[in-house]
């Protein structure tokens, strides 16, 4: 079977790297190993951090998209993940740094290179949400508990970090089921959303709406057991990582990693790649070819 290569669009790292602290030179060599596992495009995630270390990593990983070369997954643009959540859904993020979501506290931070925002829409002025539209950026409803997701694009990995199934009022992950033009992401690695949750969103989103995305962190695909992330120690322990309470940080899985755990389920569907590309209007590259185990073959690009 062949596919197209992965685009992802979330994800705080791999490799040891971790997109809030890391280097210029991190980020390029990060760039050319993800290549060569079959992701040809790639969105660098920060998680919520001080306004000025934001700032300083996003001039990193801009700088990094300008001196990259043809053997290197193309860095499309920044998802900006933190600053503008609701406290009530924070995960693992750091909420002393949480900014009210507004045209104010946004241009703290605003660069060109920003590509997709993850916010909490029941928190967000109007104002910023349409004028993050009008500059082409992806707005994406998470860690939250709204349900007008009217002027959102997608849903941050569905199912976490915001409000609830529930049979007696509307919820977050109830407007993003039933939204026909909302994106929704979702970490498919076993761990995230149990397979019933999965199978329901399979069955009620329309299969041209689905966005695979790992949400991985600085682990994967290394040898770090404990590490530090949002400004929390995180503790690997070979299936899942968490904070010493005990919350769920990201994924630990590549997107390939991820097809393979769909897949032993028979939930893999080759358009779960595709959605991506239509998402972000990417001119595809390359294609990958797995055997019949879902192990790559060979990654052309």
């Amino acid at each position: 079977m062949k596919t197209k290569l992965f685009i992802e669009q979330h994800f705080h790292g791999c490799y040891g790297v971790d997109f809030n602290t890391a280097s210029v030179d991190d980020v390029l060599e990060l760039s050319h190993k993800i290549l060569k596992e079959g992701v040809g495009f790639i969105f660098p995630t920060l998680v919520t951090d001080s306004v000025e270390n934001t700032v300083r990593q996003i001039k990193v990983i801009k700088e990094a998209a300008s001196r990259q070369t043809a053997d290197m997954a193309k860095i499309c643009g920044i998802h900006l993940e933190g600053l503008f959540l609701n406290p009530e859904k924070k995960g693992i993020h750091n909420s002393d740094w949480f900014l009210s979501p507004n045209r104010e506290n946004f241009s703290k931070v605003e660069d060109d290179f920003i590509k997709i925002v993850t916010l909490a829409p029941e928190l967000a002025d109007v104002d910023l949400l349409n004028y993050l539209r009008s500059k082409g950026i992806k707005v994406q409803a998470g860690h939250c508990v709204g349900t007008d997701l009217s002027l959102c694009d997608g849903a941050t990995h569905t199912f976490n970090a915001m409000d609830g199934f529930t049979h007696r009022h509307a919820s977050t992950v109830t407007s993003a089921l039933i939204k026909d033009d909302l994106f929704t992401e979702v970490i498919a690695d076993g761990v995230h959303v149990c397979d019933d949750a999965l199978k329901l969103l399979f069955k009620v989103k329309q299969m041209n709406k689905i966005l695979l995305v790992s949400d991985c962190l600085p682990c994967t695909h290394s040898d770090l057991k404990e590490f530090d992330f949002a400004g929390k120690k995180i503790y690997f322990d070979g299936v899942k990582a968490t904070s010493k309470e005990g919350t769920l940080a990201g994924s630990t899985m590549l997107l390939p990693d991820i097809v393979k755990v769909l897949a032993k389920k028979d939930l893999f569907n080759k358009q779960h790649i595709s959605n991506s590309y239509d998402y972000h209007g990417i001119d595809s590259r390359g294609e990958i070819e797995w055997d019949d185990e879902f192990n790559i073959v060979e990654v052309k690009y």
